[in-house]
């Protein structure tokens, strides 16, 4: 493996795990394991915080799409094994989510 696709691995996995797990666009994916629950604290201030719904595979399901860690390697695990079966389809994909987390990454930086 060069450098390039390494770089690319690691930019693609970092947007499709993020995709995944923060943006609002796959929160139907994460609604039928998550809910988020608004509470208030002591001084009236608005708190969020997510529990995880069910048990048994739904729960597990959940556990893993609220934590990044977790998703970020079965995302690299599909990554690199799309690439290694299907390489003419995966790199273009690839290289669209490493275009996307680099812009990404910039972004955060322009705030």
């Amino acid at each position: 493996m060069t450098w390039i696709y390494l770089t690319l691995f690691v930019f693609a996995t970092f947007r499709l795990t993020r995709l995944i797990v923060f943006d609002k666009i796959t929160a139907f994916i994460r609604k039928p394991f998550h809910k988020i629950v608004e509470d208030q604290d002591e001084e009236g201030n608005r708190i969020t915080y997510l529990e995880i719904k069910g048990k048994g595979l739904r729960r597990w399901i959940g556990e893993l799409l609220s934590c990044y860690w977790c998703t970020g390697i079965w995302c690299a695990v599909g990554i690199y094994f799309s690439y290694v079966a299907v390489p003419h389809i995966a790199i273009p994909v690839i290289t669209i989510l490493a275009i996307a987390g680099c812009a990404g990454i910039i972004e955060s930086f322009m705030k």
